[in-house]
């Protein structure tokens, strides 16, 4: 697994989400140019392989402030990128 910096997630420790996340947030940071492209990716990764209503921000500047459902938030850093993933319901 690539490896995420200062991962944030209230999912387990050793979660295959977690694990997917950091992986395709690498890939699409290997593969896009724009941080739309990247967050477009790897929200396309969740929606298929977890159902839909992912919502991911992919940047180097931003803040975020929210409610979320338990088992899945995932905030996490590859390199200088800041990835943000959650779920809506």
């Amino acid at each position: 697994m690539p490896e995420g910096k200062n991962v944030v997630s209230d999912m387990d420790e050793n979660s295959e989400m977690k694990t997917d996340a950091v992986t395709q947030a690498s890939i699409a940071i290997q593969k896009y140019e724009t941080e739309s492209e990247m967050a477009k990716h790897i929200k396309a990764f969740f929606d298929g392989k977890y159902d839909p209503n992912w919502m991911c921000v992919v940047g180097k500047d931003f803040a975020s402030f929210g409610t979320y459902e338990t088992k899945t938030y995932l905030f996490f850093y590859v390199g200088q990128i800041a990835v943000l993933l959650y779920r809506m319901f």
